[in-house]
């Protein structure tokens, strides 16, 4: 495992003409290329936003790589919630990159999608490598509502051919510290439920050691939303080929270079600034784009 703290020169964004792709078969989603083409392709995953990661796969096409991101929950004829999705989802949207001709392919997740992405890494032999932001080495339970559209009792995020996943649910004794109708921050709830079900979290850990495909993890010791870089430093202890970059003061929100920063949440606490959450992805860039590009 390397760690990587200094901050390495930005390495510029081409200039280079797009093509940009809709998608709405069988899921929405956009696909961004340069205009040349690229024999570097990668998957973004969102995370709990769901949304379709746009503007990340504007920028990454414009870095010379194709970009493929797809609404993987929440879109029609899916669960409403992060509840037993199938990790094929994802294989199939693999499928297409590897038909439009890629050579290289990879996963870029952020949060529940790096979970989805590191778990995709244990299944698909295709995949070259795993850029994890703010990551998690455990599988959680559902996130929302099931295709059922019920949410209780806990069920695991994802399934793999029909069955569900090991995974840890959430312990319900937990106290937000936040008053009411403020945002909250669920660090303390991810580790709490560890401890809890410490049986259930030893069946649920993610075994990064089975992938052959090179890892780069990257948190923020600020993250609110669940303790990432503790992690992403369990992730990189057992990984066979693995990168960990952090940053003391970075959060949830992990930007990159020439991504604009997201408004506030009136939900959740995210932690970091806006400032140390750039500083934290111009840190990572460099290494995503050697990583990605191969």
């Amino acid at each position: 495992m390397q760690s990587v703290e200094p901050i390495e020169p930005i390495e510029p964004v081409e200039s280079v003409e797009i093509l940009e792709e809709q998608l709405t078969d069988p899921v929405e989603g956009v696909r961004c290329a340069p205009a040349t083409g690229s024999r570097a392709a990668v998957l973004v995953l969102s995370g709990s936003s769901g949304r379709v990661e746009t503007d990340r796969c504007r920028l990454l096409a414009r870095a010379g790589l194709t970009a493929l991101s797809i609404r993987w929950f929440g879109g029609p004829g899916q669960p409403a919630g992060i509840c037993e999705i199938p990790l094929e989802t994802f294989t199939r949207a693999i499928d297409r990159l590897h038909a439009d001709g890629a050579e290289r392919i990879s996963v870029l997740g952020t949060s529940k999608g790096a979970e989805a992405a590191l778990l995709l890494a244990l299944r698909e032999p295709r995949l070259a490598a795993v850029v994890a932001l703010a990551p998690t080495d455990l599988v959680w339970a559902n996130v929302g509502p099931g295709a059922d559209g019920v949410t209780a009792p806990y069920r695991s995020s994802w399934t793999w051919q029909g069955s569900p996943l090991p995974f840890v649910p959430y312990d319900d004794s937990w106290q937000r510290a936040e008053p009411e109708g403020a945002p909250v921050a669920y660090r303390s709830h991810y580790q709490r439920s560890r401890r809890t079900f410490a049986e259930a979290a030893g069946r649920a850990v993610i075994p990064i050691e089975r992938t052959d495909a090179e890892l780069l993890l990257v948190a923020g010791a600020d993250d609110e939303m669940w303790p990432a870089l503790d992690h992403a430093r369990a992730l990189a202890a057992r990984a066979r080929k693995a990168t960990l970059i952090s940053h003391d003061r970075a959060g949830h929100r992990i930007r990159l270079p020439g991504e604009a920063p997201l408004p506030p949440s009136p939900l959740n606490r995210h932690g970091g600034t806006p400032e140390a959450d750039a500083e934290l992805g111009a840190r990572a860039w460099p290494e995503v784009l050697r990583l990605l590009r191969g």
